[in-house]
């Protein structure tokens, strides 16, 4: 059995589906009027491709891989007709993305031999970050293991309201200092608390730093060291979120926070809300970084493991 499908379900491929319908909708459209009337891929067709691509938010760079890599198809099959055209170009973002390190993950299981592992989440205000730390807890506690989430952004009494909220309704351990306490002691202490209680996972929330503010940045990579003091080699994957509905400016979000904290993994939020879906493929691309988990829905269930072959299908499926 293939792994894809083995572990994508048909519900899983459904709520893909309609996650992606938005930038599917585009997509297609504006393929299907670049075609029109002509039967072989030439250069015009490429260069209307171009600009699509770019228009869905694949990101200047990748765009320009896919199109030399079209480009070397059409000079190397010598004939290359326009009905084929979305099984080539899905064929080559296969290609590319399987060049990079978006691996494809198998389930919600931790790493072995890494107890408690220890996960930093860190994004900008209204990416969806404390959903989606509340959407993990729920996913790995389903699987049967034991967490707490440290309530790491000590200036909103909102988030650290709506994690405590969320790790009641999730029923896993929550850690807290209270506001204006030192994140990275907060951070240090959480870590503390699941050796203690011997818990499987520790998931950190951070404040949501704009990624402009360099002092802000400064303070994540000071956390970041305040855990490995704790627990040598943790945290163990850093996790940036990013919202998918700000196209180019969660690959700038990726490029700042990445230098200030060593992101190992993403998490796209909100692609059922956009039609720049294709950032996802761009970003994989620029950076080597994996995308982990992708958001296409607003209940608990609809945060999704990223599979790379399962969403090029669902992006070039039509109907």
């Amino acid at each position: 059995m293939s792994f894809f499908k083995k572990f994508f379900s048909k519900e899983k491929e459904q709520d893909l589906d309609k996650g992606l319908e938005k930038t599917k909708e585009g997509f297609f459209d504006k393929i299907a009027r670049v075609v029109v009337g002509k039967s072989t891929v030439d250069d015009e067709i490429l260069d209307e491709l171009e600009e699509i691509l770019i228009g869905s938010d694949v990101g200047l760079e990748t765009t320009v891989k896919i199109i030399d890599r079209l480009k070397d198809r059409v000079t190397r099959d010598k004939y290359v007709s326009t009905s084929e055209l979305d099984l080539i170009m899905r064929d080559e973002i296969v290609q590319l993305l399987s060049e990079n390190n978006t691996a494809d993950f198998e389930d919600y299981e931790l790493p072995p031999n890494k107890r408690p592992y220890v996960l930093l989440v860190v994004g900008v205000n209204g990416v969806g970050k404390t959903t989606t730390i509340g959407k993990l807890a729920y996913q790995y506690t389903n699987k049967g293991y034991k967490l707490v989430i440290g309530a790491g952004d000590t200036f909103r009494a909102a988030a650290v309201d709506q994690l405590k909220i969320w790790s009641e309704r999730v029923g896993c351990h929550f850690f807290a200092k209270g506001m204006n306490t030192d994140p990275a002691a907060v951070a240090y202490e959480t870590v503390q608390y699941a050796i203690t209680n011997n818990l499987d996972m520790a998931i950190i929330d951070t404040a949501g730093r704009l990624h402009t503010k360099t002092n802000l940045m400064q303070e994540l990579s000071k956390i970041k060291r305040s855990i490995e003091k704790c627990l040598p080699g943790a945290p163990h994957d850093v996790l940036l979120i990013l919202d998918a509905t700000t196209g180019q400016n969660a690959i700038e979000q990726c490029k700042q926070f990445s230098a200030a904290t060593e992101v190992s993994e993403l998490a796209l939020t909100k692609l059922d809300g956009t039609a720049k879906g294709g950032v996802a493929i761009g970003i994989s691309d620029q950076f080597k970084i994996p995308i982990r988990y992708i958001g296409v829905g607003e209940s608990i269930e609809k945060l999704q493991i990223f599979n790379k072959k399962a969403f090029v299908e669902s992006l070039f499926k039509k109907g």
